[in-house]
């Protein structure tokens, strides 16, 4: 008797080591560089458990079970999780209940068009360019806000977003029409309510975030345009042409002066007035300049060969400033390779605009 009860006292010892070393002990039985686990939607404990102990996230099913249900009202959250390194049982199961799941982020620029971010899903692995590219040439999530637009080009807001590894193109769009939601309604309720379309002013201020990479310029933009749609004088904004071409997949990477003829809706040389709809993804101090551009006198801009632009009133006043542009790029491609003398730094030149 005395016996036997030494083997149950070594088999309860044993079991207790074991548990003890299954949920205190930092585990990693999977290989250098982490694991990924996927947690399906309405697993029992004991699918979870036996999971994690097959991917060698945790030591035993058995101890992680018994875990689990230790932690009475506890609640594991399905989705994908990254282990890349020790990890005791109770480490992950925090993890798992806190739904800490796996996350990568996704940097939207201002300025991108939907082309733009549907090469940058793909290359990040995400979606394919075309399976984003059929969600964002849907425009019915925005029907509400934007009735006539062609797609949801403009109301992809650009901002760090942080998604899953395996997305769709719906779920992305959609997350990104709701951040635009958000900050457009931030936006009104910092200012008065605007008497013209949402359409126009998120198209106008798709062409003010593609004309200058300068947040302080980008009301002056906007005040120039606003003054060339008031007397019904052609906006000729450059990007226009450039989207178009993108639309008919025949765009290059550059203009040529025969690109200002392409028969297009959207090209302001060919049609006055604002394009059917955004030509890129304009963030929150674009969307400001158009909603509210600030009086101004000029009519012309061109660029400075320093990221930003010369603006004037007059065609002669503009015709000046072509020339400057044109001496200072010309100076800027005869500075010695030597750095002898300080020559002007040329960020995002644009072609001089003759308008």
């Amino acid at each position: 008797m005395r016996r036997a009860f030494l083997f149950f006292l070594l088999l309860v010892t044993l079991a207790a080591g074991y548990l003890y070393v299954s949920l205190y002990r930092p585990y990693q039985g999977f290989p250098q560089g982490g694991v990924f686990v996927t947690i399906p939607r309405g697993a029992s404990q004991r699918t979870i458990a036996r999971l994690l102990e097959e991917n060698g996230v945790v030591r035993s099913q058995l101890a992680f079970e018994l875990l689990c249900r230790r932690r009475k009202g506890g609640t594991l959250e399905a989705g994908e999780y990254f282990f890349d390194g020790p990890a005791t049982a109770f480490d992950v199961y925090a993890a798992i209940a806190n739904g800490r799941v796996y996350v990568k982020p996704f940097v939207v620029p201002e300025g991108f068009t939907m082309f733009d971010i549907a090469n940058l899903a793909a290359h990040e692995g995400f979606v394919s360019r075309e399976e984003f590219l059929a969600a964002a040439r849907d425009p019915s999530p925005i029907r509400d806000l934007a009735s006539g637009a062609p797609s949801l080009e403009g109301f992809l807001f650009p901002a760090t977003y942080e998604f899953p590894r395996h997305m769709t193109g719906k779920d992305m769009t959609a997350a990104m029409v709701k951040k635009f939601r958000q900050e457009w309604a931030a936006l009104q309720s910092a200012d008065p309510p605007a008497q013209r379309r949402l359409q126009d002013i998120v198209t106008l201020a798709s062409l003010v975030e593609r004309e200058t990479p300068l947040p302080e310029e980008r009301p002056h933009v906007a005040g120039v345009f606003a003054n060339r749609l008031r007397i019904g004088q052609p906006l000729q904004c450059d990007p226009t042409v450039a989207y178009a071409l993108s639309l008919a997949d025949a765009y290059s990477g550059k203009l040529n002066v025969g690109d200002l003829y392409f028969p297009s809706p959207y090209n302001t040389y060919r049609n006055k007035g604002l394009p059917p709809g955004p030509i890129a993804n304009p963030g929150e101090a674009a969307l400001r300049a158009a909603l509210d551009p600030p009086p101004t006198d000029d009519l012309y801009f061109v660029a400075n060969t320093e990221g930003g632009h010369f603006f004037s009133k007059t065609l002669k006043e503009h015709n000046q400033n072509v020339a400057r542009y044109r001496h200072l790029l010309q100076q800027e491609q005869k500075a010695p390779a030597d750095g002898s003398f300080p020559a002007p730094v040329a960020k995002q030149v644009k072609p001089a605009r003759m308008r």
